[in-house]
């Protein structure tokens, strides 16, 4: 698995790989390596949701920060 795998192609994996389990399409000996397969994309989706919570929390306080600053600004212009 690549960092390349964008979230939403992972998703689409493992739904791919979810409907084949439901429909009984595995065989045993391909069972293994699905459900390998399925942990890593797991693993990925949920480095990837990590990743964009940390950066909208950034974000958020970047946009804090500025408004704080603008009123002490505005404070001290008074």
């Amino acid at each position: 698995m690549t960092n390349d795998t964008t979230y939403r192609q992972a998703i689409e994996e493992l739904e791919t790989i979810l409907r084949a389990l439901e429909t009984d399409t595995v065989d045993v000996d391909d069972l293994t390596a699905r459900v390998q397969r399925s942990a890593e994309l797991i693993r990925l989706c949920r480095q990837k949701l990590r990743h964009a919570e940390s950066t909208i929390d950034q974000v958020f306080e970047r946009l804090e920060d500025e408004d704080e600053a603008e009123e002490f600004e505005d404070g001290e212009a008074h």
